[in-house]
This record gives structure tokens, sequence and C-alpha cells, in this order.
């Protein structure tokens, strides 16, 4: 007998298994919701309705755990949820999923909104108890203690069907143009405004209701009192700025950078800077970027440095806007994309340089020495492009495709994916924190090393076992991460 047939005369296939789970990690997700309070508050939401009824708190977060563990429908969500009968109970068929969905109005929106900053609040207190304290930024070698950061940015969802509210978008694509708010400091996702494909990029009313969600999220101003907002240049409107310097009160400070579009009047400020007023431009760990070397395929190009900053406040002035709005300049080699994309003005080709500038209110950050900087205050708004992140990992937890034709359908779903990236970010900081691949481990990572792992589900001194395969990598850490997870004190 050869050896590449051997194997299968010691081999057989029967069909008796018992107590397999197949997906045996959710657990951890709906331990997490449980933990902070979110199933019950959820079902507060709803009411106890009949007895013979399913809670809908638990079907809403066994649904999130199953879309953070990788399910992209409804049909999907069943699946997943279906082998965990034996560990956290039933959560129903994806038509009990539909019919919860389509139950969620506006009134329902409001309230779903209020539990989730209830078990926002608990979250935190619990990650401020714990030995590494809340994660505050570290940005431009400057830690911001104290400091709740918060990025807004679109992003196009596209549909491969007819969809309600699916439209031609500004890329030239079908579907959705949401708006949404995450937090950098921690990766939770605060609020996502499903809109047509259509809506405009820089629609004022847009920011201002996702704005007022953001602080609806972050209501403790006595334990979070300050809070910086970060847009690209879509966030410079009027009314945007307007409402962003109306939410700064006595009990809490409201910074904001913005993304500012260059006029001629800016290319005019621009050109009478001396220039002995750029500063050299910074990375972000708050050291002077290295030289650039540029490379068309002809030709290289070499800087002394890589780029400069400077202030254009009181340079290019325009009328209605606040007074103490400041303006900062970035210039750094023209890219060859950027060349061969004839992204480049008559200014730029004339200097060599690619400009942009930041709006800010930034004065001082208290607490944080140099935070006047106009080189500090670039690298803050710089690393604004971490949402970019959030967002690719959102839409890979549910965000990337609507489930339904319906347009209420799809708005509870948009709601359910905030859920289901926030138990997967709580999930880590909880239980993860000091993992040193988990605790920052993209969503795919935590599903094939995590969350889809299978285990046996037995029964034993009167308690039910899940027993993970001895000898995966990562089953000491989900066994720590569980115990972590049942230590947390009870809600009340």
């Amino acid at each position: 007998m050869s050896e590449t047939t051997a194997w299968d005369a010691r081999f057989e296939v029967t069909a008796d298994g018992r107590g397999l789970v197949k997906d045996a990690g959710v657990v951890l997700l709906r331990k997490t919701a449980d933990a902070v309070g979110l199933t019950g508050r959820i079902g507060e939401v709803f009411g106890p309705g009949r007895v013979e009824r399913i809670c809908r708190g638990a079907v809403l977060v066994g649904a999130a755990s199953a879309i953070a563990a990788g399910a992209r429908n409804l049909s999907q969500v069943e699946r997943i949820l279906a082998g965990h009968a034996g560990t956290f109970g039933s959560c129903g068929s994806d038509s009990t999923l539909w019919r919860t969905l389509d139950s969620i109005d506006e009134r329902a929106l409001k309230r779903l909104s209020r539990a989730r900053a209830r078990s926002r609040r608990t979250l935190w207190r619990m990650l401020a108890a714990r030995p590494g304290g809340f994660p505050w930024l570290q940005v431009g070698g400057k830690r911001l203690h104290g400091w709740i950061v918060v990025d807004l940015d679109a992003t196009i969802v596209g549909c491969h069907s007819r969809k309600q509210n699916a439209t031609g978008t500004y890329k030239g694509g079908f579907g959705h143009h949401h708006l949404g708010g995450w937090i950098a400091n921690t990766g939770e996702s605060l609020n996502i405004l499903p809109r047509p494909g259509n809506a405009g990029s820089n629609t004022a009313t847009d920011h201002v209701t996702v704005l007022d969600e953001v602080l609806a999220q972050i209501s403790d101003e006595g334990r979070h009192s300050k809070l910086l907002v970060r847009i690209d240049g879509a966030g410079a409107s009027h009314d945007t700025i307007g409402h962003l310097e109306k939410l700064g009160t006595t009990r809490r400070r409201v910074a904001w950078t913005i993304g500012w579009s260059i006029t001629t009047l800016e290319e005019t400020a621009i050109k009478a800077l001396p220039e002995r007023a750029w500063a050299p431009y910074l990375d972000q760990d708050g050291t002077i970027a290295p030289p650039v070397h540029y490379d068309d395929g002809t030709s290289g190009t070499t800087r002394s440095e890589y780029g400069h900053v400077a202030e254009l406040t009181g340079l290019a002035k325009r009328p209605g806007w606040p007074a103490t709005m400041r303006l900062i300049v970035r210039r750094v080699p023209i890219a060859p994309r950027d060349q061969a994309a004839g992204k480049v003005t008559a200014l730029e080709k004339a200097t060599g340089w690619k400009y942009a500038i930041t709006a800010t209110n930034i004065n001082r950050m208290r607490g944080i020495p140099g935070s006047s900087h106009p080189q500090w205050l670039d690298v803050l708004h710089r690393h604004h492009a971490v949402v970019e992140d959030h967002v690719r990992a959102a839409k890979s937890t549910g965000l990337g495709l609507l489930p339904s034709a319906s347009w209420r359908i799809n708005t509870a779903w948009v709601l359910l994916t905030g859920i289901a990236r926030d138990l997967d970010v709580w999930t880590r900081l909880l239980a993860f924190a000091d993992h040193p691949l988990l605790a920052k481990a993209e969503p795919a990572t935590m599903r094939e090393l995590v969350y889809r792992l299978p285990a046996r589900l037995a029964n034993h001194a009167h308690k039910r076992w899940l027993r993970f395969d001895r000898n995966h990598p990562h089953t000491d850490a989900i066994t720590t991460a569980w115990h972590r997870l049942a230590a947390l004190p009870a809600v009340t």
C-alpha cells in the first residue's frame, strides 16, 4: 500500500458527534455584551412582550455577535447562532431577526442609542479601573491625556441590486453614502448615519446630526470634558464649524481640526510667506521626517527635508469665520502619482511643493506642552487618517453589505453593525488588552483565531463546559479572556 493512500485505511467518517459548537468563540462577544449591560438595556427598549416570545435584546445582541464573527446577512446570522442553543440560548431564526429589525422605528432608534450610551459609560468605567487605565492617544510624541478624540468620515457602500435610496454616487458607482463618527482612542463606532448615494460630502446638516449623536454617546461631562473632533475637508462649512463652536460649554472643552480648501486667497497668502516662516515637517513620533526620494522612472528627486509647516492665520482672512480660527499650511514634495493624475495647481508646479491647509480652533490644549505649535497641530490633524482603518473595519463587520431592499430594515442593520463593531472592540479592550497579537487584531484575524474556532460542549459537575482544542496556540488566551469577563462586576 502506497504512503499516499495509507491514511484512509485507518480513517472513518461517522455522523454520531455530540455537543459540537462550530463558532464557539462567539460566546466571548455575548459575554461582553452581558458584562456591560447591553443585552438587558436593549431588552428594556422593546419591553417584556409576551412570555413565550424570545427577548429581542437577546435577538439583537446575538445577531450583533454573529456579525462580528463574520455573518454578512440574516441567513448567515441564523446559521452561526444555531450552534449556540446550548451555550447562551436560542436567539431566534432569521425571520425573527427580520421582524425585530422591521419593528425599529425612529423612536426605537433613539432609545437604542441611549442604551448604547449607557453601556459605553459602563465600559469606560471598567477601562479606567483596569491596570492600564483608559487608552489615551499618543500623537506627535505627546500623550493626549484626558482627551476623547472623535473622527468623522463618509464612506460609500455599493449596491448590486435595486435598494431603497440607492442612487448614483459622486465616484460614479451606485449605492449609499453613509456618514459616521468613530472614537480614535478605542476604535468604537459612535454613530453611522445612513444616507442616499447622492448625499453630498460636505452636507452640513448631516455633519450636525452626527455630531449631536456623538455627544449623546459621550454625555458624561464630568469624566470626559475634553473632546477633540477631526473632520476632513467635507466639514469646512459655516454651519458645521458654527455648530462645533456652540458645542463647547463651561463643563466641556470642544477642540476641532478640519481640512481646508485652497483658493486664490490662500495661494496668495502662501506666496507671501517668507522662507524662514516654514518649520520642518514632523512624523507621528514627533521627530523630523527623513528626506524623501522620488523616482518617476527617468530621474529622481531628492530634498534635504521631507516638507514644512507654517502658520497662515491672518494672511488669508475670510469674513464670517470664527475670530479664533487658525490656518496651518503644510507643503510636501509632489508625488509622481499626483503629477501623473494632473492633481497639481499652477502654484504647485511653480514651487515644486504640494500644499494642504488645516483649520483649527486650538490655541493651546491644557496639559499638553507645545500643543500650540503649527508643527504639532499639523501632526494632530494628519493622525485623522486612522479613521480609514475604522471605516474599513466597519465595512468588514456588516456595513459593506445591506441585506434588504427596505430602507427601514437597512437602517436598523446599520445600527446593528455599529453594535457588532463595538462588541469586537470591547471584547479586545476588556479581555485581550495585554495580548501582543489580539489586542490590536483586525476583524478577520479575530474571526480566524478566536470567534470561529470550534469547541465541544460538555456537561460535568452540574456545569456546562466549552472545551477548545488544547493544541490551538490561543486556547489559553481564550480561556483567560472568559475568566476576565466573568470576573467583571455586575451591572446595576
